[in-house]
């Protein structure tokens, strides 16, 4: 009791304003954000450049900002980039409902169609990585490739205030009280080391969550999703598969994501030392080597010895290749 009183003062602690729009990400940066109707839900995106597509799916509570590493690198690269606040985060729009897995999977689909793609890579974090494997499994001739990053779909092990959001009871009031320290501790447990969390970087994270309809529509994730589904299922994912997790994942074990990479029948997993949850955050220049090298080298076609993948080389951020 008395660590759910803290938590309770924690949540209604530091009630700051957020900052203003026009510092919002993608502010400062060469994209725009637009806004677009898909599946009846109004989402905030960034679509930028030419080539294959590459669709950023970030995870629990994130929104657009956590691919902001990711985004620029790759599209120099000469692919089409495309990330989106997805249903319920960011500065989407937060619906009564959709937010069971199959709607989070015919959502993304719906974008796809929305802005004419036939097909696409996908790369997704945690939650994102599970809804990305959905997608593959249920409509295969849409996804290219994947890339995950701590991806859920076989479990999380949930911090203290987030797996009390499930209970009945009082999940819904510290839902609505969460305040930035809350979202600060929270981001910070995703890191390997939580020194590397800027207050710019909670500054981000915290501007949606005093959204009116954000506290109602992270719970009813969190009481809808099943970041479990995926046990047993992975097999009938066909397409190539490059599997990246943080060593210090606290979230979301790294021997769920061997076991993940073990279970799908064409994939490479890659372990990034001391990095954590959002590993494509805290270690973006290894993150970034080996989503690169996997494009450049996987599409149209992946070579056999993609699945020797051992471990990347940070000198170039590239995996080393057996032979």
């Amino acid at each position: 009791m008395r660590r759910l009183l803290l938590l309770a003062l924690l949540a209604t602690a530091c009630r700051a304003k957020p900052i203003p729009g026009t510092e919002r990400f993608p502010a400062g940066t060469p994209f725009r954000a637009q806004e677009r109707l898909v599946d009846g839900t109004r989402l905030r995106l960034i679509d930028s450049g030419l080539g294959t597509p590459v669709i950023f799916i970030h995870g629990l509570g994130a929104s657009i900002y956590s691919w902001r590493l990711q985004l620029n690198p790759v599209a120099a690269a000469g692919y089409r980039v495309i990330a989106f606040d997805n249903r319920g985060f960011g500065f989407s729009g937060k619906p009564q409902e959709g937010y069971d897995n199959a709607a989070y999977t015919r959502l993304v689909v719906a974008l796809m169609d929305s802005l004419g793609l036939a097909d696409a890579v996908l790369v997704g974090q945690s939650m994102g990585g599970a809804i990305a494997l959905e997608v593959a499994l249920h409509y295969p001739q849409r996804v290219r490739g994947l890339v995950l990053l701590g991806a859920a779909g076989l479990g999380v092990r949930w911090p203290f205030g987030l797996k009390v959001a499930h209970w009945p009871l009082v999940g819904p009031v510290l839902s609505a009280l969460r305040g930035r320290r809350f979202t600060e501790k929270v981001l910070r447990s995703t890191y390997g080391d939580p020194r590397k969390v800027t207050q710019d970087d909670v500054d981000q994270y915290y501007a949606p969550v005093t959204d009116p309809g954000y506290a109602r529509a992270l719970r009813t994730v969190l009481l809808e999703f099943r970041f479990d589904a995926l046990a047993d299922r992975l097999a009938g994912v066909q397409a190539p598969t490059l599997v990246i997790w943080g060593s210090r994942d606290r979230w979301i074990a790294p021997s769920l994501g061997k076991q993940m990479a073990s279970d799908l029948p064409r994939a490479a997993f890659v372990v990034i030392p001391e990095a954590g949850h959002a590993v494509n955050e805290e270690a973006p220049d290894a993150v970034n080597g080996l989503v690169l090298s996997f494009l450049n080298q996987g599409l149209p076609r992946v070579p056999e010895n993609l699945a020797s993948v051992r471990r990347p080389d940070f000198r170039t951020g590239k995996p080393a290749m057996k032979g």
